[in-house]
């Protein structure tokens, strides 16, 4: 047992997602993982065979319904929220987010990417325009979630090349399909993509291997997802730690005791290294990292826990305690790539709250630079932004925020823009620090 244990630490969880268009498979591919892997229960491949609204003929089990849990998602035979469902092969342990293909969710699809480690983007055969030519002509929708996947720095894509039972496991078409998303991929600069044809229907190189595919000589999916790496950069990157909590005891002053507690997003500390409290400036040494079994010498990403300085500095809920030798950058004026979440059009002359870690600051768009049209990937002016946008723009924030690029520490490079009137989430960005 114990070495099973450590077999799967040494793995690490595998968090990926699917994404595709509509009624591409990405639920009933999820579901066939389950069921083919002994991911489910007894009683809930009960309940789904009895589900009403099944989409499959006779007594077949409709899989997709393992993933599709809301009433209205059933009714009308689509995904509409992001469900996230764990399982776990001998292997490895996984966390799967089921994300709609529907363009108006293109917002669901963003929040289940940003913290994925692989995506899943599933080509459905019968919908690809395969022309006498030689042309290909993939969707939209599969050219917009692999922009989403660029922008967000997902490591792994797998192209599941879907549905091949429809097209008689024709050799052909999945090699035609899959030098034209390699085409694509390269012009947008994904570097690890892998592709696997299969039938998640049918169950063909999900689990098991094909016998109908017998020119595939790769590993099947869940081969392939058990053996993608996992390499967490945020461990090498230097510290950074938000603030969440001031923690203190009122009581006599020898016994006073201040703490500031939070979660390590990067890089790793230690008692005696000296950081920078930002954006303030101010100088602090650790004097003990406190966690709920004790003391440690050091903590690394990931890890929540109280640290104690040696120094009694004016430190608050949203400072960000960092490398005193590889400190954030401090920004007034952020230029940032977005995603527009929300049915309301950008509105230059409203405010917005931007909340960056454990930060929320008043903040306003000075102007939007272009809009990515996903299907060319050339950028366009723009006036303003409406939902699924993809865009370049600049804010001005009222406090400075303590920031990294994107593309260096993901958690220090995100932010949220929420209207100050009605509380939504309007927008996701990512940070560029190109000067």
């Amino acid at each position: 047992m114990n070495a099973m244990t450590d077999n799967l630490n040494q793995r690490g969880l595998l968090r990926f997602i699917t994404a595709g268009s509509v009624d591409d498979g990405k639920s009933t591919l999820i579901g066939r993982l389950l069921f083919d892997s002994k991911g489910i229960f007894a009683d809930q491949l009960a309940a789904v065979s009895r589900a009403k609204h099944k989409r499959t003929v006779g007594d077949t089990i409709d899989l997709s319904l393992l993933t599709d849990g809301l009433e209205a998602e059933r009714e009308q035979g689509i995904t509409i929220d992001v469900a996230y469902r764990y399982f776990a092969t001998p292997k490895r342990k996984f966390i799967i987010a089921d994300t709609p293909g529907h363009e108006q969710y293109t917002r669901n699809m963003v929040t289940g990417a940003s913290t994925a480690d692989a995506v899943i983007i599933l080509v459905d055969v019968s919908k690809v325009k395969l022309g006498d030519d030689g042309s290909v002509q993939l969707l939209t929708q599969t050219k917009r979630h692999s922009t989403i996947a660029k922008l967000l720095q997902i490591e792994h894509v797998i192209v599941a090349v879907n549905k091949m039972d429809l097209v008689n496991y024709d050799r052909s078409v999945y090699e035609r399909i899959v030098a034209a998303y390699g085409e694509f991929a390269q012009s947008l600069g994904l570097k690890d993509v892998t592709a696997i044809p299969l039938s998640a229907l049918a169950g063909d190189n999900v689990v098991d291997g094909s016998s109908k595919m017998p020119w595939y000589e790769g590993p099947t999916l869940i081969e392939l997802l058990e053996s993608l790496s996992v390499y967490d950069e945020s461990h090498t990157a230097p510290f950074r730690f938000p603030v969440q909590l001031v923690a203190r005891h009122n009581g006599h002053e020898a016994n006073d005791f201040r703490g500031y507690m939070g979660r390590i997003e990067s890089g790793k500390v230690s008692v005696g290294d000296k950081l920078v409290v930002q954006p303030s400036g101010h100088a602090a040494t650790v004097k003990d990292i406190v966690t709920f079994d004790g003391s440690l010498q050091s903590a690394v990403a990931g890890q929540s826990i109280t640290l104690v300085l040696n120094e009694y500095v004016d430190v608050s809920r949203g400072d960000v305690l960092s490398s005193a030798e590889q400190p954030a950058t401090l920004l007034k004026q952020v230029e940032a790539d977005v995603c527009w979440m929300s049915d309301e059009p950008l509105d230059l002359r409203r405010k917005y709250w931007l909340k960056h870690g454990t930060r929320q600051t008043a903040a306003k768009v000075s102007g939007v630079d272009s809009i990515l049209d996903v299907n060319t990937q050339q950028r366009h002016d723009a006036e303003g932004l409406k939902l699924n946008d993809i865009a370049r723009i600049r804010l001005s924030v009222q406090q400075p925020l303590a920031a990294d690029a994107y593309a260096d520490i993901r958690a220090t490079g995100a932010f949220i823009l929420i209207d100050e009137v009605t509380h939504q989430t309007v927008a996701a960005g990512m940070i560029r620090l190109d000067q």
